[in-house]
């Protein structure tokens, strides 16, 4: 009997017996270690020293939908290998469908009555569209989940640099709009997107049975950010080892060879937009009620870099380096450069402020992980292992296999 070739490249173990680099032992990365970082997190508000601090604990949430944003851009990039630098868009949707379902934006409706869904408290008795919290983030899964659609469809037979361009093209656009839609007007005379000038206020989340969030007391937004982080990494791991998971592997790995073995790429790519997009359209909403406003300077393409850095520092395909890495540019972006070496470049009498070279302070770090560890913080298995062996093998430590 006859049987094709195929060549199997394989790096031999290690004599010595002992793994390189650092990797998580099995029992901490099936839930030990996580639920105890977890619950350290969900204590940390009551900390006086921190709880107390509105300003510290809103830029806590903010990381945390930072993490929710990575986790999502995560799938697409990380899982399915699909290169996206338009991820803004999906936090515009998320946004606007807070704008437009839980404020006074469209003042008009019902004769200035409002329309009022499962609200309660001072909501009642304001004009526009008023909806719960909860019911508005199924519409932002809903509006996003087709928007990754859409823009998963031109990219279904590009690949690499090509990807990028048309997720850059489609991310500026959704900015554009979100900009000059302000002189468009629906619903008896009310622009779509206010502009620049931006919809504020927006509804603070109300959910039942809690007392609603308030500006001054940010806990409960940081534990309700908290609780998204949660959700999103189970889901980030039931898909991880789904059928669909596996086959996004495959189709990163080697697209042909996956096609040819019976995985459907039209669909795997479409879901893997999809299911990235509702993270960020998740994020989005939060953000939106929590900085209390929509507003058009907020989808700008340095968004998209920021999120897309937090994956590269992580580790591609890697969940938990994701979150690691989302944590780490939030400090960053949020506390270290404006609050810590802000002031940095005067005291050496230069005229800028390190805000001003905010990109060049993420091309840094992101050149330093090139260089030192291009693998990420926290590297996926397969990725790291795909490092390793372009990076240490040779024709002498390799063996073929045929069958």
């Amino acid at each position: 009997m006859s049987v094709a070739a195929s060549e199997v490249e394989q790096t031999p173990p290690d004599p010595t017996g002992k793994k390189s680099g650092f990797q998580l032992p099995g029992w901490a990365e099936k839930g030990v270690i996580p639920g105890v970082v977890l619950l350290i997190a969900a204590l940390i508000p009551f900390i006086p020293a921190i709880g107390d601090k509105a300003n510290l604990m809103q830029q806590m949430a903010v990381a945390l939908a930072y993490v929710v944003m990575a986790l999502g851009l995560n799938i697409i990039v990380g899982f399915a290998g699909l290169l996206d630098l338009g991820y803004v868009a999906f936090f515009a949707f998320g946004a606007f469908a807070v704008g437009w379902f839980a404020s006074g934006h469209f003042a008009y409706v019902n004769d200035e009555k409002g329309i009022h869904f499962l609200v309660g408290g001072n909501a009642l008795n304001l004009p526009g569209i008023h909806f719960n919290f909860l019911l508005v983030l199924v519409i932002a899964i809903v509006l996003t989940t087709i928007a990754g659609m859409i823009i998963g469809l031109p990219t279904l037979r590009l690949r690499g640099d090509y990807i990028a361009i048309v997720t850059l093209a489609f991310g500026e656009i959704i900015g554009r709009l979100a900009v000059n839609l302000d002189g468009t007007t629906i619903l008896g005379g009310t622009p779509i997107t206010a502009g620049r000038q931006g919809i504020s206020p927006v509804d603070r989340i109300d959910l039942p049975f809690l007392d609603p969030f308030t500006v001054l007391d940010k806990k409960p937004w940081y534990w309700f950010a908290l609780f998204l982080v949660v959700v999103v990494l189970f889901v980030n791991f039931r898909l991880r080892d789904s059928r669909m998971g596996r086959a996004w592997v495959a189709l990163r790995e080697d697209e042909i060879a996956a096609v040819a073995m019976g995985v459907p790429a039209v669909k795997t790519k479409l879901m893997a937009y999809a299911s990235g997009a509702a993270f960020g359209g998740i994020s989005g909403a939060f953000l939106a009620s929590l900085l209390n406003t929509v507003n058009a300077d907020q989808f700008q393409f340095s968004f998209s870099i920021l999120v897309l850095a937090m994956v590269i520092l992580g580790g591609l395909g890697s969940i938990w380096g994701v979150v690691i890495g989302a944590i780490v540019l939030s400090i960053i972006n949020n506390y270290l450069i404006p609050d810590v070496i802000n002031g940095v470049p005067g005291d050496l009498g230069l005229d800028f402020d390190m805000t001003q070279i905010t990109f060049a302070v993420y091309g840094f770090l992101l050149l330093l992980m090139m260089i030192l560890r291009p693998q990420g913080l926290l590297p996926e298995r397969r990725h790291k292992m795909e490092l390793a062996d372009h990076a240490e093998t040779t024709d002498d430590n390799l063996y073929t296999a045929r069958a």
